[in-house]
């Protein structure tokens, strides 16, 4: 059994998508013990610590394959007139996923005249597909318009495992919101045909998907897989710290000015309190760094705090989260990995993007999450009250969330099992034929 999971932090660099993957190697390593489970990543080093029976598929080979922009050569593009050039992008594009083995001899005959020894990534990257019983996408939230051209990879990763006759399937995936006329386009050609879609939140990503011609019973609702990580780590009580986090990102459209303003609110609300306001980050890209963000949330009330820069790991993000009675943040995972251990969560949303993540959050465990707008002109006002209700229900909802949380570790577990059951199911119907 060999399985290819595709998961889109190729540098493992965010806590939330590396726990989701840590869940999926899980359970399909208990699904099928003997199973070699293939990753594709930039790092090989952290894949070992996060994931350490699993092997690396480098992603120079993925890049490479969906690089090469124009397979035919730049030289028939010159010969021929522009309103030509959309049918030999057409022709480019039905070698790559019909006949991948063909435009990968044309690829290599092209890079050994340019002395290129990046091939062998390819032949990896292509091999891991081909010789793939099961072809997965493993959590995140990629299929937005917001990461457009990653979500296109994505899916043509997907086309080529269809059209090979490969079992497709997305776990835990966060789906939308989409206008972009393209991706909707090839979201609509391609998710129908996978053999399973798992999505975590059912307020947006069911009515997208049906609108996208995926029929019912190869949609389920499952969660979130990284619930199951931190729910496995919880206290049997909490803490009374305040957990904090906001993201800042092209993504989250979140920037210095919010960060002054919750800083102030945060420190108000330690002192009211008397209770610590402690970092509990996921996204360590330098781009986009939690910890950064964090520190800025905290001057004047911790000058000397690393914003969490030492919890390098989903566990150790985890377990400071279980010394909170509440979580303050803009990082959608930080409030799962609270959620899930019964901790109420205030989540801070801008982006509309991140406003979908939080409210299907929010509609999945019930209770205990409440959402607020960075735009909101009342804005200190509604997280002074909303903390204060958090803070208040903090026991009361504790038993409602640990229940949301543990129904939706068995949603996510039958997904995976009926995924086993279809590949068994295949295996018995090859063994009749040839009998």
């Amino acid at each position: 059994m060999r399985i290819l999971i595709e998961n889109g932090c190729y540098e493992l660099l965010n806590m939330g998508d590396v726990a989701m993957l840590q869940v999926a190697v899980a359970r399909l390593s208990k699904l099928w013990p003997t199973a070699v489970i293939e990753v594709v990543t930039a790092r090989p080093d952290l894949l070992a610590i996060y994931c350490p029976h699993t092997r690396p598929i480098t992603v120079q080979g993925r890049k490479m394959w969906f690089e090469e922009k124009r397979l035919l050569g730049g030289c028939l593009y010159r010969l021929w007139p522009s309103p030509i050039h959309g049918h030999l992008s057409q022709v480019d594009h039905k070698i790559r996923f019909r006949w991948p083995w063909l435009a990968y001899q044309w690829i290599s005959l092209k890079s050994k005249f340019a002395h290129s020894t990046s091939i062998k990534e390819v032949t990896e990257f292509l091999r891991s597909i081909f010789e793939a019983d099961l072809v997965i996408v493993s959590g995140g939230g990629d299929l937005t318009d917001v990461f457009a051209r990653s979500a296109a990879m994505l899916l043509d990763i997907l086309c080529i495992a269809i059209h090979h006759s490969k079992i497709t399937t997305i776990f835990g995936q966060g789906i939308g919101p989409i206008q972009n006329r393209q991706l909707l386009a090839k979201a609509k050609a391609i998710l129908p045909s996978l053999d399973l879609i798992a999505i975590r939140e059912k307020r947006a990503g069911l009515p997208l998907l049906k609108s996208l011609g995926t029929t019912p019973e190869r949609i389920v609702v499952t969660g979130d897989d990284a619930i199951e990580l931190a729910y496995e780590a919880r206290n049997a009580t909490f803490g009374l710290a305040i957990g904090v986090n906001l993201r800042t990102a092209f993504y989250s459209e979140v920037h210095g000015d919010y960060l002054k303003l919750v800083g102030t609110t945060l420190r108000a609300a330690a002192r009211k309190y008397n209770a610590r306001l402690i970092p509990v980050p996921i996204s360590r890209y330098a781009d986009q760094s939690d910890p950064e963000a964090i520190r800025e949330l905290l001057h004047g009330y911790d000058d000397f705090s690393d914003g969490g820069e030492s919890l390098d790991s989903p566990i150790k993000v985890i377990s400071q989260i279980s010394d909170c009675r509440l979580v303050v943040t803009g990082s959608y995972h930080a409030a799962v990995f609270a959620l899930a251990q019964g901790i109420p969560v205030v989540g801070l949303v801008k982006s509309a993007y991140y406003n979908d993540k939080f409210l299907g959050l929010a509609d999945q465990f019930g209770i205990g999450c409440e959402v607020i707008s960075l735009d909101d002109p009342l804005l200190s006002e509604k997280l002074t009250a909303g903390i204060d209700a958090a803070w208040e229900a903090a026991e009361h909802v504790r038993p409602h969330l640990l229940e949301a949380a543990r129904q939706q570790i068995e949603f996510g577990r039958a997904a995976y099992q009926r995924v086993h059951d279809l590949i068994m199911a295949r295996n018995m119907a090859s063994r009749i034929k040839s009998l």
